[in-house]
């Protein structure tokens, strides 16, 4: 796209199916690296990815070419075909559906970058659960308390 410029930058949170706990300790890093390449493969900037056995963060620089659910339903795709080509968890492993996206600007970089660093120390005071309602609270995204994490 010739003379467009953009600068945009997504918060994404998607968590594993029934918000099980399989995301092993002993893996995590390369599906974050996994994950990173998928990201960098459909031309985004993958700049943070940290989470916590049942779900992950992601803070991308974004372009305009990609929409967000094709990129989040590529990433989820290919992520849980190597996990499961991989045999690391036990079972068929699956993301639940549906997923968080938030925009942040330029002046909330490092906070969210440090933010997704630091999951293990939220995530010992406040739930997976917690977390993703202060989310949608905090961006004004209007929701059902019922539906959250409803198949």
């Amino acid at each position: 796209m010739a003379n467009t410029y953009t600068q945009l930058y997504v918060h994404i949170v998607f968590a594993v199916k029934g918000r099980t706990n399989l995301i092993s300790h002993a893996w995590k890093e390369e599906l974050y690296k996994y994950i990173s390449g998928t990201i960098t493969g459909k031309k985004q900037k993958p700049m943070a990815i940290n989470g916590m056995p049942d779900h992950v963060h992601l803070l991308i620089g974004f372009n305009p070419d990609c929409s967000i659910s094709d990129l989040i339903r590529d990433i989820k795709s290919n992520a849980s075909k190597w996990i499961n080509e991989k045999g690391f968890a036990m079972g068929k492993f699956e993301w639940q559906t549906g997923f968080g996206a938030f925009t942040i600007g330029q002046s909330q970089i490092d906070r969210v970058f440090k933010y997704i660093a630091n999951q293990e120390e939220h995530h010992k005071v406040k739930t997976f659960r917690e977390e993703y309602i202060d989310f949608l609270k905090a961006y004004q995204v209007e929701f059902n308390i019922q539906y959250i994490f409803d198949e």
